[in-house]
């Protein structure tokens, strides 16, 4: 006979897969062109509401991992790779009108952006202090009163930065905070984890998908359509442009518009949306096979996040015994981000795929981790001492593989042999993959 706990618990996973990792489409991505950016997607609106505790039971500790807020592109070299050559092409007299407009929006956007490659823009200090305020409003107890809170971010200027706002936006609300501050070296093993093993699959030049994804990025970027848009002359062309290069740097400029301060200006017009879709495709595709379970890696990248569950783990316990912990922060990255995602099998993150044009109908990269994603493990605990936990992923209710009669609520007790099992089971995999 089925047991009551595990109709739920398949109800659970059936929810979770037709729910947040339902299937992306170009539809999807053409109707809000944002997306197309994938982690350069500026954190959404938040409008889903909280589902309130069984009787009885108070918050009394968040355990956090957050990526930073939305930034600057890494350097200045797209923008001064793009304006340098429209500006050459502009002196041939070989640039079209478009191509004249494009430059002067690039010249416009490079007064904000020049010099701040990497940096958290002003958005991404907004989106963490608004992320840290709702924290504090929808679980009062765990911040009223003496309550200290552990922050800690990777020693990225942009992460720290963004703890910066988050801990503001928390001692706004309650100012008798008690907040240690920590950007060091020493907590890069599980803010930042990558193993050689992982770095070699997904960095090598010689990894088992290099020749594969060659492949499908020559059949998915077709650059003459927008060369040609921009330049008058073929044998400026010819001699001039390398068209992937300059496509790619558009797509990027393009995707961290909605990131920084200067709202007025777009290049989305500069591409058809079938043009970003497929971008998107070998962008997703790449963060899929870097960061997430892809089927061939056996488990090795998605372990990534060991450490960083091992961390939850031991830190809940400290929050549960001492008794005086409100929070633990933690504030890192994408590629954080997404293997935990798939280590603690949230609605479906886990999932395993093979070819590349098969992932994004599985999995997207801007439902992932868009700027300033988070996941949010919230403890409550009634008088009989009872605890019990439910998982946000950015601010949005979600699903484990852990039976409950009580969804978005898990007893802890359960949750926590389940992960304990799952790090063995995954370190076992990959072990045996040497």
């Amino acid at each position: 006979m089925i047991s009551i706990r595990h109709t739920l618990l398949t109800l659970t996973i059936a929810l979770a897969a037709n729910g947040a990792m339902a299937q992306t489409s170009f539809e999807e991505i053409s109707a809000d062109l944002n997306k197309s950016g994938g982690v350069y997607l500026a954190y959404p609106e938040v409008t889903t509401r909280q589902t309130p505790a069984p009787k009885g039971y108070t918050p009394f500790y968040v355990s956090h991992y957050g990526r930073h807020g939305s930034r600057y592109l890494l350097g200045d070299g797209d923008f001064t790779m793009t304006i340098s050559l429209l500006e050459k092409a502009e002196n041939e007299g070989c640039i079209t009108p478009l191509g004249k407009d494009v430059l002067q929006r690039l010249r416009k956007v490079f007064t904000e952006t020049r010099g701040r490659g990497g940096d958290l823009t002003p958005l991404g200090a907004r989106q963490h202090k608004g992320i840290a305020e709702r924290m504090a409003h929808n679980y009062p107890e765990a911040f009223r009163g003496k309550r200290r809170v552990f922050a800690r971010s990777t020693v990225v200027y942009r992460c720290a930065m963004s703890m910066a706002a988050f801990c503001d936006g928390l001692k706004g609300i309650y100012p008798q905070l008690s907040v240690d501050y920590e950007m060091t070296e020493r907590n890069m093993s599980y803010l930042n984890y990558h193993t050689d093993e992982s770095n070699k699959f997904t960095h090598g030049e010689t990894g088992p998908w290099v020749e594969e994804y060659r492949k499908f990025e020559a059949e998915h970027v077709k650059p003459a359509r927008l060369v040609n848009s921009l330049f008058s002359d073929a044998d400026f062309i010819r001699c001039q442009v390398n068209p992937e290069k300059l496509a790619w740097a558009f797509y990027w400029i393009a995707s961290d518009m909605q990131d920084i301060e200067t709202k007025d200006v777009t290049f989305y017009d500069i591409f058809t949306p079938q043009e970003l879709f497929d971008m998107w495709q070998c962008v997703n595709y790449r963060f899929y096979i870097g960061n997430a379970n892809p089927q061939m890696s056996d488990g090795l990248v998605m372990a990534n996040a060991s450490t960083l569950v091992e961390n939850i783990l031991e830190c809940a316990d400290k929050a549960i015994s001492n008794g005086d912990m409100a929070a633990d922060l933690r504030f890192g990255h994408d590629g954080n981000v997404i293997p935990l995602l798939a280590l603690l099998q949230i609605d479906g993150f886990d999932v395993e795929v093979r070819k590349p044009e098969e992932v994004y109908k599985h999995w997207a990269d801007f439902k992932a981790t868009p700027m300033a994603s988070n996941i949010q493990i919230v403890f409550f605990r009634n008088k009989a001492g009872n605890i019990i936990v439910k998982f946000l992923h950015n601010e949005k209710e979600c699903h484990i593989p852990v039976a409950t009669d009580s969804w978005p609520y898990y007893k802890w007790s359960d949750v926590k042999n389940y992960y304990q099992n799952r790090l063995k089971q995954i370190k076992q995999r990959v072990a045996n993959r040497k």
